[in-house]
């Protein structure tokens, strides 16, 4: 899979969740939710050609305010621009401000997060739990559209 093959970003659906439970597994450093608790929120999907290559869900907090609960991109399409397309049609949506958390130790995410706009508030000691149970702390983000 390769974002030159054509990234689209649609509407996650029933059909999508064993695609997404197969990411979210190569992906220790997402929250690892009970996948089809995603269909009750704002769930959307990346595709590269027919496969889906990563996933965002978020809720929406109040008018123009949205968090995201969840993201991420399978390790094979990792660097090629799936996690932007996400996150950009999000943020094109009409909100005033969009919060987020992630794992001190992502720092690629973090990178990303703050390449888009997203600025560090403030940080919640021991909010994760590690793969092998060690807590970690979880940084908190927002995008301001204003």
């Amino acid at each position: 899979m390769r974002v030159d093959d054509g990234l689209r970003i649609r509407p996650g659906a029933l059909e999508d969740l064993a695609a997404v439970s197969a990411i979210q597994e190569l992906c220790p450093e997402a929250a690892q939710w009970t996948v089809s608790d995603y269909l009750r929120y704002e769930f959307r999907v990346a595709e590269i050609g027919a496969r889906v290559a990563g996933f965002l869900v978020s809720r929406t907090l109040s008018a123009g305010e949205r968090e995201i609960l969840n993201m991420a991109v399978t390790p094979f399409c990792r660097r090629q621009g799936v996690a932007r397309g996400l996150l950009q049609s999000l943020l094109e949506e009409p909100l005033n401000s969009v919060f987020l958390e992630v794992r001190e130790s992502n720092q690629s995410a973090r990178y990303l997060y703050k390449s888009m706009g997203f600025q560090e508030v403030s940080v919640r000691r021991e909010y994760y739990q590690t793969p092998d149970g060690l807590p970690e702390s979880a940084i908190v983000m927002k995008f301001h559209s204003c």
